[in-house]
């Protein structure tokens, strides 16, 4: 049992009937707006994990004074019987929020688990009614030492650096600041409205921070940054140290980032990449700041140079080596391609958190950048791991200075005037989003020119029989579902509904079971039969038009338009997932600066983030993606900085197929980081699965003959 609440020196102290305790009308006046607001939240179906905290506290309060004010020998019966009518009358308010939500009634026992969040709620709103609560001795659980993961290495030249000199230890005597408490804003979610205050931009609303005017002087002699690029420096020179960098692809991210560590002084430098770009990251660390040694951490690191200024590591062996970074003393942290960690269930994103935490604890204002053209790629919510990594929230609140900046605003989010005004307090905290019609009026315009194709007789009649059997099977399980219900009759209409579950089904069954066709062996089967046709389009572009891109998703698809090269005589070069970094590298290479290499076959995923290849102005996109943002991507590998031609990607699209649904979803969804981020008035689609709905609408069609 926690120690009574003590009066905090100077607090307000009750009045009149009240003066047998201090502080005691506020607490119980802080109990009735939080249980207010608390109802409230239940009425609008909004019951957050931090309104179910705010509920428990108020509960153990509430338990916590009925049993003082009733045992109390040191008020009178007339104040008593106020005070217990008081209370009781926020405990009926309880009772009937979890009838509401039935979630809410296990908080109401008595041996509900206490989580660290309520007890740091609880001494808060002791705090705002003026009262202090004493330190609780909280009971010791002995923990078993976690086991140090299989995997796990620490490299030698690691510890050849921690030996060599003790002068080289890093020091983590700094201590963190002091966040922000919550004073007006105390009790209120403020996590989804931060979100929606994104959604609900409109048009002209500001997309970047206020930046300052462009430095060059760390530029290395017989380089040149553009104005944009500068500004970025020159903030970081002047002490901002967090950055959403979401400039579109193409406008020199990484240049960016180099440079700014640079001007922040932040090494040694910790750089999270995708494996397909660390070793461009250290070519481009060599060649932007080449007085800071760089190394690339490979495996189990058996190679790297521990006494370098610049670590770079992949995703893919973040693992190995999450315990000794997290000790090495980095002064900044780069996260490249950071929508990589949009899933905070993902083994990935959890290590890039716990090393940004860190950083943060250990080092007074360390430089956090997060690099990425496409931060939403599906949902707003995409935004909720890169704002982590940065310190900007957690997974509860607001921190820091972020916390601050929303209390100063004067509202809440029941005020209209919340959403502009919070939007504006996170991107002043470091959001950089520059579009290349804006900063780059240089580069040439781009255009997606679909190309629709006949797939030949044999194979046209083998997908569209599969896509009729999907369809067969999709309309047999709406009609099981729809004769299920106990109230089915004769339903005229189609209950879209009830297409949206089947369609989930379907969607969830693909995921877990391999039986049958389904979206994902049907799009395969097309991009297959596309293959060839796509082919021998880039080797018609090449021989006219100069050097030219050919992305696909498959293994296959890009075996068979390789085939077709070789056929033709057309030299090509190959870009794939599974290659070492030396060897993807020789590749890019060839295409890059011979002659007489004219495709580059690239894999979508696996080449499309991180390369130049402005070389070409040509790109056919042989599969569509599933989302316009890996489209984008793709596209933004030639037109970037240094092209010099107008760029246009031909999308090989197979006329009276799936493909062609699959390609008009994709153009829907693109809206989102316009309506989001840039401030545009374009209006913002739905954010659901592109793959439900294709199936969706497959359903729909066949519903509908």
């Amino acid at each position: 049992m926690a120690r009574r609440a003590q009066p905090r020196s100077g607090a307000r102290r009750s009045g009149g009937r009240n003066q047998g305790r201090s502080g005691e009308r506020d607490l119980i006046a802080v109990l009735a707006r939080a249980v207010r607001e608390v109802e409230g939240a239940a009425q609008r179906g909004r019951v957050t994990p931090s309104v179910r905290t705010k509920f428990q506290v108020i509960a153990l309060l509430v338990r916590e004074e009925h049993a003082r004010v009733k045992n109390s020998e040191t008020i009178t019966p007339a104040q008593r019987t106020e005070q217990l009518k008081r209370l009781d009358g926020i405990a009926t308010i309880l009772a009937k929020t979890a009838v509401r939500d039935s979630g809410l009634l296990g908080l109401l026992a008595e041996d509900a688990v206490v989580s660290p969040a309520v007890r740091t709620l609880k001494r808060e709103f002791l705090e705002d009614a003026g009262l202090e609560q004493e330190v609780e001795e909280e009971p010791v659980v002995e923990a078993p030492a976690a086991a140090a993961p299989e995997n796990r290495v620490v490299p030698q030249s690691v510890i050849s650096r921690q030996l060599a000199n003790p002068f080289l230890a890093p020091d983590f005597s700094a201590a963190r600041p002091v966040a922000a408490k919550p004073r007006r804003l105390l009790g209120w979610e403020l996590l989804t409205p931060l979100l929606n205050s994104f959604e609900r931009a409109g048009g002209g609303a500001p997309a970047c921070m206020d930046l300052p005017f462009p430095t060059s002087r760390f530029t290395p002699a017989g380089l040149e940054l553009m104005p944009h690029q500068g500004q970025v420096v020159a903030a970081a020179e002047q002490g901002h140290r967090t950055f959403l960098l979401a400039d579109e692809p193409g406008l020199g991210k990484t240049a960016q980032s180099l440079l700014a560590a640079e001007a922040a002084q932040a090494f040694p430098l910790l750089v999270v990449v995708p494996n397909v770009v660390k070793t461009n990251w250290a070519r481009e660390a060599g060649r932007w700041v080449p007085q800071r040694p760089a190394t690339v951490i490979q495996g189990n690191g058996e190679t790297i140079d521990a006494f370098a200024d610049i670590v770079v590591v992949n995703y893919e062996v973040l693992d190995r080596h999450v315990g000794w970074i997290g000790d090495f003393g980095f002064r900044g942290m780069v996260v490249d391609e950071a929508h990589f960690i949009k899933n905070k269930t993902s083994q990935r994103s959890q290590h890039v958190l716990e090393l940004s935490e860190r950083i943060r604890s250990r080092t007074p204002r360390p430089l956090l950048m997060a690099l990425t053209g496409t931060p939403l790629i599906n949902d707003i919510e995409d935004f909720r791991a890169i704002w982590q990594f940065l310190g900007w929230i957690d997974d509860e609140k607001p921190l820091g200075e972020l916390m601050q900046c929303l209390e100063d605003t004067g509202f809440t989010p029941a005020d209209p005037g919340f959403y502009p005004a919070a939007r504006q307090c996170v991107i002043d905290l470091g959001i950089v989003r520059r579009r290349k019609v804006d900063v780059a009026a240089d580069i040439p315009a781009r255009r997606i020119a679909d190309l629709p194709v006949e797939l030949d007789d044999r194979a046209g009649r083998s997908i569209r029989a599969a896509e009729q059997e999907l369809a067969r099977r999709l309309v047999k399980r709406y009609e099981s579902a729809l004769a299920a219900r106990e109230s089915a009759t004769d339903v005229e209409e189609i209950d879209h509904d009830l297409v949206r579950k089947v369609a989930g089904w379907e969607l969830k069954d693909t995921t877990t079971k391999a039986s049958g066709e389904n979206v994902f062996s049907m799009m395969r089967r097309i991009g297959q039969a596309k293959a060839g046709l796509a082919a021998d389009y880039a080797a018609q572009l090449a021989r006219s038009a100069g050097k030219v891109v050919f992305f696909a998703k498959h293994v296959d698809v890009m075996d068979t338009a390789e085939e077709t090269f070789e056929k033709l005589g057309v030299r090509y070069s190959s870009i794939r997932g599974d290659q070492t970094p030396s060897t993807r590298q020789k590749h890019i290479d060839a295409f890059v600066k011979d002659p007489d290499v004219a495709v580059a076959v690239c894999s979508l995923t696996a080449a499309g983030v991180g390369l130049n290849l402005q070389v070409a102005s040509n790109i056919v996109l042989a599969e569509l993606s599933w989302t316009d943002a890996e489209q984008t991507q793709a596209i933004d590998r030639s037109h970037r900085i240094g092209q010099t031609e107008p760029v246009t990607a031909w999308r090989i699209i197979a006329a009276q197929t799936l493909d062609a649904r699959i390609a008009e979803l994709i153009d829907s969804k693109a809206g989102l980081a316009a309506r989001a981020l840039d401030g545009s008035d374009e209006e913002m689609q739905s954010s659901a699965d592109v793959q439900l709905e294709a199936l969706v609408s497959l359903l729909t069609s066949a519903l509908s003959e």
